[in-house]
């Protein structure tokens, strides 16, 4: 059995699941379909989960609400007419948005996650009534009916484990089952959703209850790129990469795969294949537990902006006990997270996402900081980028700090900080953004132009 997951953008039109119909068809181990709502079909257009988000906030602002549910009705009445599918389906998916959209909003969160899960619930109900229409065997499954069962956490849902016990009863059904991703039930029967992105998280969970030979997971692109094609013209594609490894790309900005997406399917020892709906015949990539490293010990780079760090320096600081518990202590007092903590004998550097804080917020801290520790300086850098070289050969290979500080030099990029993970897995450098996109083009040409050269 393989679970197969489309995304938005393989579902968009009624041409795209005309295609998603023929690859499902062209192998029979292809029995639970994972689908996202309607994705773009052109640069400008909407995502139908934006539409249904703009539509839910104006109901609960008691704002008018009938144009942007005709918009959102009208983007799968085109799917249907192109597909020459009976007017019933449309029906169905209207009158589920209106019991939504008509539904108790005392509880505005609860409100407003059963109307994000509809555009994925819908369009699953919409592609199973396409596949019997073509004469096929196939069933919608509702997640709740399935038992996907989910933390009570809106917007961040992880999934309970006794939920992969009942999901493996989807072993015994007949046909082929449609599953609308994004989504599963709390306990006490809300619809609770996973992060955007959260199909992934959908198709890696039913791919580990059914024990699937096989996850596969089609896009809009032929391959994993090694590094963002917006910044570095016909990258390399990635044949084969590890779980670890895509993991930390993903979680360093990579927009392949939200970075919990695989941990469901990981933990099975579930390959996955990630393959191209508009080529399904290209190889793809495939994500396992170990590979060869035969291509140089970096993988992919991986890059994201939006960043600010904290300097502090304190002459012996590494002797006062409790030191970093008191900087995180007051961070967490104005609801801010971080992602990195670089450290030296007497200073600290914390990095974190600079739009969580205003200029207020950050006077207040750094006062806070100065006042409640007696450092001797504090300073706030912004406009950071972040980019993380990765590669499990890295844990083997000579010299690969040596080889990124050298390359980011010769392209005249200053590092503003450097951290290397502790499974030496993962490398990450900080500069400017706006040398971002130099500073990755140098080190796409030192680890994978002059390896191919």
């Amino acid at each position: 059995m393989k679970v197969v997951k489309f995304g938005g953008s393989s579902l968009a039109t009624g041409a795209q699941v005309e295609k998603v119909y023929h690859i499902v068809v062209s192998d029979p181990e292809r029995r639970i379909v994972v689908v996202s709502a309607p994705g773009k079909r052109f640069a400008d257009d909407m995502k139908v989960t934006d539409l249904l988000i703009r539509c839910a906030k104006s109901a609960l602002e008691g704002g008018e609400t009938e144009a942007l549910l005709q918009a959102i009705v009208a983007r799968y009445q085109s799917i249907a007419d192109e597909l020459h599918l009976p007017g019933d389906i449309i029906r169905k998916i209207e009158d589920d948005l209106l019991t939504r959209l008509h539904h108790d909003k005392s509880r505005p969160e609860a409100f407003m996650e059963a109307m994000k899960a509809s555009g994925e619930d819908n369009n699953a109900k919409l592609v199973a009534a396409f596949f019997r229409y073509k004469g096929l065997d196939a069933q919608y499954m509702s997640p709740k009916e399935a038992g996907l069962l989910v933390s009570d956490d809106p917007g961040n849902a992880r999934v309970l484990p006794e939920s992969y016990k009942r999901l493996s009863a989807l072993k015994e059904k007949p046909g082929i089952i449609v599953f609308p991703g994004f989504f599963g039930y709390s306990e006490s029967g809300d619809v609770v959703t996973f992060s955007r992105s959260g199909s992934d998280i959908t198709g890696s969970i039913l791919a580990n209850g059914v024990q699937a030979e096989i996850y596969e997971n089609f896009t809009d692109v032929d391959a994993v790129c090694a590094v963002n094609p917006h910044f570095v013209r016909h990258p390399k594609e990635i044949r084969e990469i590890t779980y670890r490894e895509m993991r930390e790309l993903s979680y360093g900005g990579f927009s392949v795969f939200h970075d919990e997406a695989l941990i469901p399917a990981f933990r099975a020892g579930i390959p996955v294949n990630v393959k191209n709906t508009n080529n399904p015949d290209a190889p793809g990539t495939r994500i396992v537990n170990k590979r060869e490293h035969k291509h140089g010990p970096v993988a992919g780079i991986a890059s994201d902006e939006g960043f600010c760090s904290i300097y502090v320096s304190k002459y012996l600081m590494n002797k006062e006990i409790g030191f970093v518990r008191k900087i995180l202590i007051i961070l967490e007092h104005f609801g801010i997270s971080f992602e990195h903590i670089p450290s030296g004998i007497d200073d600290i550097t914390i990095i974190l996402r600079q739009n969580q804080m205003n200029s207020e917020i950050e006077r207040k801290i750094v006062e806070r900081i100065m006042d409640d520790l007696h450092v001797d300086q504090v300073k706030v850098e912004h406009n950071l980028a972040l980019i993380m070289i990765v590669g499990e050969g890295m844990r083997r290979a000579i010299g690969t700090a040596a080889r990124a500080s050298r390359a980011l030099a010769e392209a005249h990029v200053n590092i503003e900080m450097i951290n290397q993970g502790s499974s030496e897995v993962s490398m990450m450098f900080g500069v400017k953004q706006a040398v971002e996109k130099k500073a990755v083009q140098a080190l796409y040409d030192e680890f994978f132009q002059k390896v191919m050269a």
